[in-house]
């Protein structure tokens, strides 16, 4: 363990609550409020299922927004380490310090502009195919909004707690209805109904896989589509336009990975949980992987074929935004069937 980490933590936690005090009310106040909730669970280590006391989260929140109203004009802290300041965002830098330790750092610019930083515990080391793949265990900083797997460069960073949360608030929300489909399917092959605490780890260990296999998707997108594809998602200043291209961008990694890879391997369980979270634009955009999902009790020679033709499609279909303008893009959100397919 790294001598001196207090230092590190507290500007890695000081810098997460910058980026919330900038963006976190950006969000819906259904969303805001669920977000918040999940951060006072996590903040005060109370297992899924178990409900934060009510009273107690309402006055965190507004300790927190109080807190927020301090720090929204500040400039993020260097990072101090190794007897040496590090500029936040040089995850790089920092991680070639951490990761020998048994620290993993990330940072990094999510949607629509949030930066996002965390500090936790290396579970997992390993390269191959030109990728190294980070697993953090347990996180000691975060911020608001846990992204379970970013790529960074040639680094793919998977974040085994917030995907654990990610996955119990998908179950909570089925548990409310519990409608027949693709998350009912995915959680009876885990054997949630059982014994919901063990199906929770089993899956959580099932989905670092899957997420690993997206985001190898997003890798070989950036490989074809090259740097001026997130140059354009940086210089947008519509959400519309960024919802649709990340969409597009989703739909080619998951053609290119994630769905050969599921379909390849026989692994039902993930690739039923992967069509229970395919849903808005993405969906909207893919209607013939849907209805091909919807026959999959048939055979899967549908769901091979839309993968496959899914693979040329949206990778054509990012080119076209590519020579696009901003306001271009944005229209495609009402008018998906112009790329849909």
């Amino acid at each position: 363990m790294i001598a001196g980490l207090a230092p590190l933590l507290e500007a890695v936690q000081h810098n997460c609550h910058i980026a919330d005090a900038r963006h976190a009310r950006e969000m819906t106040l259904c969303a805001y409020l669920l977000e918040m909730r999940e951060f006072y669970r996590w903040e005060h280590d109370l297992p899924p299922g178990v409900p934060p006391p009510r009273q107690d989260v309402g006055r965190w929140i507004a300790e927190r927004e109080a807190l927020w109203e301090t720090l929204a004009e500040d400039d993020f802290r260097p990072l101090p380490l190794a007897d040496a300041w590090h500029d936040p965002f040089a995850a790089a830098a920092v991680n070639a310090v951490l990761l020998p330790a048994g620290l993993v750092y990330g940072a990094g610019i999510g949607r629509f502009r949030k930066p996002h930083f965390f500090l936790g515990r290396l579970g997992r080391l390993e390269s191959h195919d030109g990728l190294t793949v980070l697993v953090c265990d347990c996180e000691y900083a975060r911020d608001l909004t846990a992204i379970p797997a970013a790529l960074q460069g040639g680094t793919v960073i998977v974040r085994r707690e917030a995907l654990r949360q990610w996955l119990w608030e998908k179950a909570e929300a089925w548990g409310v209805k519990q409608q027949p489909g693709a998350m009912a399917r995915a959680l009876a092959a885990h054997g949630y109904a059982d014994d919901p605490a063990a199906a929770l780890a089993r899956m959580t260990d099932r989905e670092v896989e899957t997420l690993i296999l997206h985001e190898r998707g997003e890798h070989a997108a950036g490989c074809l589509l090259g740097p001026a594809w997130e140059q354009m998602i940086a210089g947008f200043t519509t959400k519309r336009a960024e919802l649709v291209a990340r969409a597009v961008r989703d739909n080619l990694a998951d053609c290119l990975s994630t769905l050969p890879a599921l379909l390849a391997a026989g692994n039902d369980a993930s690739l039923h949980f992967w069509f229970a979270n395919f849903d808005g634009l993405r969906r909207d955009l893919f209607p013939r992987l849907a209805a091909a999902y919807a026959k999959v009790s048939d055979g899967d020679a549908p769901l091979r074929a839309a993968v496959a033709a899914g693979a040329s499609h949206w990778e054509q279909a990012a080119r076209r935004l590519l020579g696009l303008d901003e306001a271009g893009i944005a229209a495609l959100a009402g008018d998906v069937a112009a790329i849909a397919l």
